[in-house]
């Protein structure tokens, strides 16, 4: 999963950075507003931390642009104010939560974690597909008694592939959530990580295969027997 972090208290980005690895997350940081809105908008994020108090545009005119261009990513909101109104005209302009700085990243963590979580969704240690499972916890991937575990950027490729069901993944999306938007990473990276995925899911012994649909991306399959 990926964050974007909007602070410009440098430390303070980079300690939440180190933070979010510990539960999964890649992230990508802004130190001011304008660049933070533009990043916000590319809608390949999976939570937004946003610091109220930042140079260009605060996080009030960043959280508002972003809803204005119906980007519903979850937003928490961090600020160093105490009042109230500020609270209230946070979530008024479409944050999902807020934290008062100083604050423990446990807590953080805690409401990062809630925040992507769908509403009503049960959460799951498990992905599957058929036969073929994704385990969350252990980034281990799983069919029948032989199992395989998967680097960093493996696994946040078929999480992301069963996490889409049907629908192709493109490889644009693949290098903004896996790479980031700031990356230099190119098509082919996404095809030799694809390779590696095929051959592993060839060890398992799987029917589930990585599908490429020309000019548009990937997506898991289970044929039809």
């Amino acid at each position: 999963m990926r964050a974007l972090i909007v602070e410009d208290e440098i430390h303070l980005a980079r300690t939440l950075k180190e933070m979010l690895k510990t539960a999964y997350f890649d992230s990508d940081i802004c130190f001011d507003g304008e660049a933070g809105l533009d990043y916000g908008l590319s809608n390949v994020y999976d939570v937004i931390i946003l610091d109220i108090m930042l140079p260009k545009l605060n996080g009030f005119d960043v959280a508002g642009g972003l809803r204005k261009a119906h980007i519903d990513t979850p937003i928490l909101m961090l600020t160093a104010r105490t009042d109230i109104d500020d609270r209230v005209k946070g979530l008024d302009v479409g944050a999902d939560y807020y934290l008062t700085k100083p604050f423990e990243m446990n807590e953080l963590l805690a409401c990062v974690r809630a925040l992507t979580r769908r509403q009503g969704e049960v959460v799951m240690d498990e992905l599957s597909l058929g036969e073929l499972r994704l385990n969350l916890s252990t980034c281990m991937l799983c069919c029948g008694e032989r199992s395989v575990r998967l680097g960093k950027k493996e696994f946040a490729i078929m999480r992301i592939l069963f996490s889409n069901g049907q629908s192709v993944v493109s490889k644009e999306t693949l290098l903004n959530k896996v790479w980031g938007c700031d990356s230099d990473a190119e098509d082919n990276n996404v095809e030799v990580y694809i390779s590696f995925l095929r051959k592993k899911l060839m060890y398992l012994k799987t029917n589930v295969v990585i599908a490429t649909l020309r000019k548009f991306g990937y997506r898991l399959e289970e044929p039809i027997a």
